[in-house]
């Protein structure tokens, strides 16, 4: 029997597809273009509110793989309890490292050097010179050491930082040096100049940066975070930032959207942007890419990319899960 595929993008824009499944263009839209019940393979629209994308999941009775086309997984986590066992849960390693690593070095640069004070001064037609940091010379510790962690560090490269230091669940290691695990935290934060978050969001990780994980930055440090908002325990850093001993450039933030009014919209040393590391041009390329070799692997019956976990009558079980 033929199955289905549901897809965000429209089927005739993606080359490569193979032939013998029926593909459905659904990006959230409030009619389904087919039963849930047939669908086979659920491609998650990307950039959609939960409550959107976990809409068809308690019909999706025949579903075999959820593909994400976040790194993160934590959208559609919820849902899981009502898919049948054996259902693959894909992420989209690979499409938003370029993207998301770009940003990351953006807010760096641009929290060091003073980008923002120049934009509001620039708006009051003012001249305002001056010594910034750099990025040179300084430390640099990445907390989430996965794919889009390394290609973080592949750019730090031309910048002449001090150190890198890499942190993720379990030590190992890679071409560039070890991997530390998340228990020698404590004594990495103290030598860091800039903390770069790109974690994925877990019980584990969540409010990981706490008031004892701040009070442990050394005075100065600059906290990036690209990966999810509720890592960091907000009150905790609005305490820190009111005293002035560190500064904060945030792509993700708790709550997100950030709303208006909100005490971190106005904290001293704070640059807010509004999560995008991920939606730039070099998105859908990348995403097509992705899914025409899943694809292509679902119908040949091939091992999938990317596997987070597979669902089972007891709940969700781990298969392979990375660092992100």
């Amino acid at each position: 029997m033929t199955v289905d595929v549901w897809l965000p993008i429209p089927p005739d824009e993606i080359e490569g597809l193979p032939e013998g499944p029926n593909y459905r263009f659904w990006n959230g839209a409030e009619d389904f273009p087919a039963d849930p019940a047939d669908c086979a393979y659920y491609v998650v629209p990307y950039m959609k509110p939960v409550e959107v994308v976990l809409r068809p999941v308690p019909r999706l009775s025949s579903v075999q793989v959820v593909q994400t086309l976040s790194a993160g997984v934590d959208n559609v986590m919820s849902g899981l309890k009502y898919l049948p066992p054996g259902v693959r849960l894909c992420n989209a390693r690979g499409v938003h490292e370029a993207s998301t690593a770009e940003l990351t070095l953006t807010l760096i640069l641009a929290s060091l050097r003073g980008v923002p004070d120049f934009v509001r001064a620039q708006d009051r037609g003012e001249w305002r010179g001056g010594f910034r940091p750099a990025l040179a010379d300084k430390s640099v510790l990445i907390v989430g050491y996965g794919s889009i962690g390394a290609a973080i560090e592949d750019r730090l490269v031309p910048f002449e930082t001090a150190r890198v230091a890499r942190v993720a669940r379990s030590a190992r290691t890679t071409a560039r040096g070890p991997v530390h695990p998340l228990t020698e935290l404590p004594s990495l934060l103290p030598e860091a100049d800039v903390v770069v978050l790109v974690t994925p969001l877990t019980e584990t990780t969540r409010h990981l940066v706490n008031a004892d994980f701040l009070a442990r930055m050394k005075d100065g440090a600059l906290l990036v975070n690209v990966g999810r908002g509720p890592v960091v325990d907000t009150k905790a850093l609005l305490a820190e930032l009111e005293t002035g001993r560190i500064t904060a450039a945030l792509d993700v933030t708790d709550p997100e959207p950030l709303p208006p009014g909100h005490p971190l919209w106005r904290a001293p040393g704070v640059l807010v942007s509004p999560h995008v590391g991920g939606p730039t041009s070099a998105f859908l390329p990348r995403a097509k890419r992705l899914l025409v070799d899943q694809l292509n692997r679902f119908v040949n019956r091939e091992p999938l990319r990317n596997v987070i976990l597979t669902t089972s009558a007891t709940g969700p079980a781990p298969d392979g899960a990375t660092d992100a």
